[in-house]
């Protein structure tokens, strides 16, 4: 009993100490890992996927490759520049951007923790155009850009008792490769990145906010969530208390609330801020 008092504490104070905040919205997010920790075991796992879909990575002289990679170049370029600007230029100082469009017929795209992208062929139907692209690259990038890799980890390493332990040098604990591997699926068929609705919430706003800063209307956005839950209706989803993702209605309802704060970053092909 005293020493699971003893754990408890330790916790609450860990939680406490180990608190760093999301970048635009002000969140403060539990954090007992860092960069030096996570990148490089991000950067493996990506380097890996890619060499086990190495017949399926579309070369970049593909068409859709070079749609996709010029999408995400403009949002890395204008992430860079906001990040660089507004006194988070630590928080990427270590990226590795790197952008590759995989054939593959599901709907999924993800970025891993220092900015390495992937887009499968599948989700190219419901993007449509640019402003769809960018839209969902565009959150994918504020996953990583808001930490919830590190975050999510961190709250496994509590619930597993690894940093209550002291025990937070990941690159030295198994046990912290197995969270890792977890959190992204590595080792399946499929990357799934398992974030908390909350964590999904969160990168819709801010995508919304990369996407404009790179041009695109986030008014846009609307359309490919909504174009995303019509062709998702015929997979079985579970209710949305069961899911880590949240309803269709829930993530179009907060899209909506949140496009007049992007519209603020949005700048025409002409230059000039739309009000």
């Amino acid at each position: 009993m005293k020493k699971i008092l003893i754990i408890g504490v330790t916790a609450i104070g860990l939680a406490f100490s180990s608190c760093s905040t999301v970048p635009l919205t002000g969140r403060s997010r539990l954090n007992l890992v860092s960069d030096d920790q996570v990148l490089p075991m991000a950067f493996q796992a990506y380097s890996q996927f890619l060499t086990e879909n190495k017949t399926a990575v579309l070369s970049s002289t593909n068409a859709q490759a070079q749609r996709v990679k010029r999408v995400g170049n403009s949002l890395i370029l204008s992430v860079k520049s906001y990040m660089n600007n507004n006194g988070y230029a630590d928080l990427i100082k270590d990226y590795k951007w790197e952008v590759n469009v995989v054939e593959n017929k599901e709907m999924n795209a993800w970025c891993m923790p220092g900015g390495k992208i992937v887009v499968y062929t599948g989700l190219l139907p419901v993007t449509q155009d640019d402003a769809g692209l960018a839209t969902v690259m565009g959150h994918e990038i504020a996953h990583a850009i808001a930490g919830h890799s590190a975050e999510r980890m961190s709250q496994q390493m509590v619930s597993q008792g690894l940093g209550v332990a002291g025990n937070v040098a990941l690159s030295k604990n198994a046990k912290s490769q197995s969270v890792f591997n977890t959190l992204y699926g590595v080792g399946t068929p499929l990357v799934m990145l398992n974030y908390s609705r909350n964590q999904e919430l969160e990168a819709d706003r801010l995508g919304l906010i990369f996407m404009a800063m790179a041009g695109y209307n986030p008014q846009s956005a609307t359309s490919f969530w909504q174009r995303m839950a019509a062709a998702s209706q015929g997979s079985q989803k579970p209710p949305e208390f069961l899911s880590t993702h949240p309803s269709d209605a829930t993530r179009i309802a907060q899209i909506q609330r949140s496009i007049p704060e992007a519209q603020k970053y949005y700048k025409s092909t002409t230059g000039k801020p739309i009000k």
